[in-house]
């Protein structure tokens, strides 16, 4: 279990135009370990939810001559993360059922006990948790990132030994590794042992993102700020304060925009576009990269401090043909995960099998072997996965799954480069292929290492 003695506090704002009952809400959500802002009017609310994350809101049904009633609409769109309790003196159920259609989480009728009060906050807290926890529940089934967590290398073995250690503080991670070495699997796992582990895991992939779309997906922007902005966006900073941010392929970070990166990793502050003020989160950092980002500090392409700020603490993954100690493992837990899924009825590998996987280099990592054993279950109409169940190239073969359809051959007797023989795979895979995720997956590799040998070889 995590250390939950740093967890991250429930943030509360209050909305009400009675000093004494807002007093009366601080005290008591004070004393039950809750971070409560108070403020009488909708001004000073609007204000403060867009500058700050809060988990739960406390809005009263009339605040002077505002009605909550009518902020609804604004509150969710400045906080859309923001659980909204409506409080009211009044029990009225078509009132009720209003702020339920327009966006309340609850409604809460004063005056109420302490108890009551607390039992109400912690109702939204709990629901919040629980849906953090099945979307991450989602994605380690998606990823297969429980398949990785133990390990016979010694290397790989001390990897994951030093993840659990530093993921019980605060300090940014650099993963280092090759493309599909499973970067991703251990960043989430790094939020999972930390003690934000009830707190949002947000992922950015950046080399999927331009620097202007980059820059809205990490700090959001503001309705009206550009074409296009028909609605405010809060960012995936702002999503998730108190937990994890994983940069997918950090080295891909836009230039222009690494200077906000690193202000907002020293200060915990940063705008929205659009937006002047200034707001505040706190976020833990875990980048993951296969570049060199030493290299690309000395030909000016990454920021030295950035480096820095980032490489905290580092650890690189080993490849998968560096630690086929695990391979067997690995791939059994691969065809528990499919044949439970597809309901198919694969649950071993035969020896010849196993030896070819062994002999072979797995240039996509456990990426490529996860495509790999998936193709194998579908098309296995036993118990057993065989050699013809495989799609790998002669053994000892550097190209992806499906070598041996790799374009036309060679003229015999004629030299060719690898550069050459991997263009032409790659465009006969995208040429197969209905998407260029269908592609990556075909070639065992991620889309955005698809997206630069690609560009690098004028591949549309």
């Amino acid at each position: 279990m995590p250390d939950t003695s740093h967890a991250p506090v429930g943030r509360i704002l209050a909305i009400d135009d009675d000093k004494r009952l807002l007093e009366n809400f601080g005290l008591c959500l004070e004393g039950a370990g809750y971070r409560v802002s108070a403020v009488p009017t909708l001004q000073e609310g609007f204000k403060l939810a867009a500058a700050q994350p809060f988990h739960v809101c406390l809005l009263d049904r009339n605040i002077g001559y505002d009605s909550g009633m009518d902020a609804l609409p604004k509150l969710r769109e400045l906080a859309p993360q923001m659980r909204i309790i409506m409080v009211t003196a009044h029990s009225r159920v078509d009132d009720a059922v209003k702020a339920l259609s327009e966006g309340a989480s609850d409604y809460l009728v004063k005056p109420c006990s302490p108890e009551q009060l607390r039992i109400a906050v912690a109702r939204q807290m709990d629901t919040m948790r629980l849906l953090d926890k099945l979307e991450r529940l989602e994605r380690e089934t998606s990823t297969g990132a429980q398949l990785s967590l133990t390990s016979k290398n010694p290397a790989m073995s001390q990897v994951l030994a030093m993840a659990r250690q530093v993921a019980r503080t605060d300090a940014n991670l650099l993963l280092l590794g090759e493309s599909g070495t499973g970067k991703g699997m251990l960043a989430n796992a790094i939020h999972g042992w930390s003690a934000r582990a009830e707190a949002p895991f947000a992922t950015i992939n950046c080399p999927s993102l331009s620097a202007e779309l980059m820059e809205s997906e990490l700090f959001g922007h503001a309705k009206g700020s550009f074409t296009g902005a028909t609605q405010s966006t809060q960012g995936r900073v702002s999503n998730a304060d108190g937990g994890t941010l994983f940069l997918d392929e950090v080295g891909d970070f836009p230039l222009a925009l690494q200077p906000k990166l690193l202000r907002f990793i020293q200060d915990k502050e940063y705008e929205r576009i659009g937006d002047p003020g200034t707001r505040r989160a706190d976020v833990r950092i875990v980048s993951a990269t296969n570049r060199d980002l030493e290299a690309m500090v000395a030909d000016n392409s990454f920021r030295l401090d950035l480096l820095y700020r980032l490489n905290v603490i580092s650890l690189t993954l080993p490849a998968l043909r560096d630690r086929l100690e695990d391979l067997e493992d690995l791939a059994l837990g691969f065809i528990r995960k499919y044949a439970t899924s597809y309901h198919l009825p694969a649950n071993r590998i035969a020896p010849e099998a196993l030896a070819r996987m062994r002999a072979y280099r797995w240039p996509g990592n456990v990426r490529e072997l996860q495509n790999v054993i998936e193709r194998a279950v579908i098309l296995c109409t036993d118990e057993v996965i065989t050699s013809a169940h495989l799609a790998l190239g002669a053994p000892g073969a550097t190209g992806a799954v499906g070598t041996a359809d790799a374009g036309p051959p060679a003229v015999a007797g004629a030299p060719i480069t690898l550069d050459v023989l991997e263009r032409r795979h790659i465009e006969a895979i995208l040429a197969s292929s209905d998407t260029l995720d269908a592609a990556a997956r075909t070639l065992g590799i991620d889309g955005s290492t698809l997206y630069r040998k690609r560009k690098s070889y004028g591949l549309q």
